[in-house]
C-alpha cells in the first residue's frame, strides 16, 4: 500500500511502521515512531501513525503476500497454537480479556493470538496466518479460527507432511477436517479420550497398555490412529497421537521437537517486535499493530535464516551503527573547564 490516499498524501505507510518495529529497542509507541521518522523529528506527527493503523484492512492478507515466497508449500510442517499477549494493566483496551497463559501458568489479562506457523524441520518459524480471539464480538471460538486457517492454508496450496497442534484443538471436527484435505496430523490427547484397543472394548486412553514404539488404536468417532505414551521424570504421562500410522517413536520425537518452533516464534515475536507493547483503545488499531509486528518478525526471521545471524544480533546491529555515528560526534559532553 502506498502513501497516497485519495487527493491527500499520507505521511507514513505500513513499511515505515514495520521498519520502526524492527529497529526499535524498548519503546514501540506511535509517538516514538513519529519522533524517529527518517524525515526528522517533528516532520510527522504521531497522529499520522494513528490514522495509518486505523485505515489498514485488519486481516492477514498483507502477511501472506510477504511470506508466500519464503515457504515451501509442498513440504514442511504446519503448526497451530495460541498465545496470550500480556496486557495486565489494560482496563478499556479493545480485544483484551482473561486468558490462560502458559508463560505465567495462570489466568491473565491479554489478547489471545492464534497463529499458523510453517517450519521446515524446525529450522525456521515463518507465520503464514493468524487470528485474534474476540468471541464476544465475532461469535467465533478458538476452534472456529483453527478451522478457518486450515481452510485458507488448503486454498493456498499447502501440502504439509504433518499438521501439529495442542490437545485443545484435537476435537473430532478438527481431526476430520484435516483428514478431508489428505493431510496427516500430530497432537496430544487428553487422558480421558476414548479409544478401542479391540472391537467391543472402549477405554480411556490412560487405561490402555501402550508399548514404547506406540500402537494403533481406534479413536472413538474418528478411526484408526497411532498412539504413543511418554512419562516425564515426575511420573506424568502424555499421550501423543497421529493419523500417520507408520510413524515410529523416533519420528514422533522429531515431530514433537519441530512443533516447538511455534513456541520459539511466539517468544521471539514478543521479545523483538513490540507486539505486546503498544496501547490502543479502538479495535482496528491493535489488530493492525499486531499484524504489522508479525510482518516485522518475518523480516527478522528471514535475516536469521539467510545470514546465519541470530535475531537479537540483527536488532543490535541497527543500534550499534547509531552508536558509532554518535560516538564520532557526541552531543552530550562535560562543559569546558578552560
Amino acid at each position: 500500500m502506498g502513501k497516497t490516499i485519495g487527493m491527500n498524501q499520507a505521511k507514513c505507510d505500513e513499511q515505515d511502521y514495520i521498519h520502526f518495529l524492527i529497529a526499535a529497542q524498548k519503546v514501540f509507541s506511535r509517538v516514538e515512531a513519529a519522533a524517529t521518522h527518517p524525515e526528522g523529528e517533528g516532520v510527522v506527527a504521531h497522529d499520522a501513525y494513528t490514522r495509518l493503523l486505523q485505515r489498514l484492512p485488519p486481516d492477514s492478507r498483507g502477511l501472506w503476500a510477504e511470506v508466500e515466497g519464503c515457504v515451501a508449500r509442498e513440504r514442511g510442517m504446519l503448526i497451530l497454537d495460541d498465545s496470550t499477549l500480556d496486557k495486565p494493566y489494560a482496563s478499556k483496551m479493545a480485544l483484551v480479556s482473561n486468558h490462560w497463559s502458559g508463560k505465567h501458568h495462570a489466568v491473565v489479562r491479554g489478547i489471545n493470538l492464534i497463529s499458523l506457523v510453517w517450519t521446515d524441520d524446525g529450522q525456521s518459524s515463518l507465520p503464514c496466518d493468524y487470528r485474534i480471539y474476540n468471541k464476544v464480538h465475532d461469535g467465533l471460538d478458538k476452534n472456529d479460527h483453527f478451522r478457518d486457517m486450515l481452510v485458507a492454508a488448503h486454498a493456498r496450496g499447502f501440502r504439509p507432511s504433518l499438521v501439529a497442534f495442542d490437545s485443545w484443538y484435537s476435537s473430532l471436527d478438527n481431526l476430520k477436517r484435516i483428514r478431508e484435505y489428505g493431510w496427516s496430523w500430530f497432537t496430544r490427547l487428553k487422558s480421558n479420550r476414548k479409544v478401542s484397543p479391540r472391537p467391543g472394548q472402549t477405554l480411556s486412553i490412560a487405561d490402555v497398555p501402550i508399548p514404547p514404539d506406540g500402537c494403533i488404536l481406534h479413536l472413538t468417532g474418528y478411526g484408526r490412529v497411532k498412539v504413543f505414551r511418554t512419562v516425564d521424570t515426575h511420573g506424568n504421562a502424555e499421550h501423543w497421537a497421529t493419523s500417520h500410522l507408520l510413524m515410529t517413536d523416533l519420528h514422533r520425537q522429531a515431530a514433537a521437537q519441530n512443533a516447538w518452533a511455534i513456541d520459539t516464534y511466539h517468544r521471539n515475536l514478543k521479545q523483538f517486535t513490540g507486539v505486546e507493547r503498544a496501547q490502543f483503545r479502538l479495535e482496528v488499531s491493535p489488530r493492525n499493530h499486531i499484524g504489522l509486528a508479525i510482518r516485522a518478525f518475518v523480516r527478522l526471521e528471514h535475516t536469521r535464516i539467510h545470514r546465519a545471524m541470530p535475531i537479537f544480533e540483527a536488532k543490535n546491529a541497527i543500534i550499534r551503527q547509531a552508536i558509532r555515528l554518535y560516538l564520532r560526534n557526541p552531543a552530550i559532553v562535560l562543559p569546558s573547564t578552560a
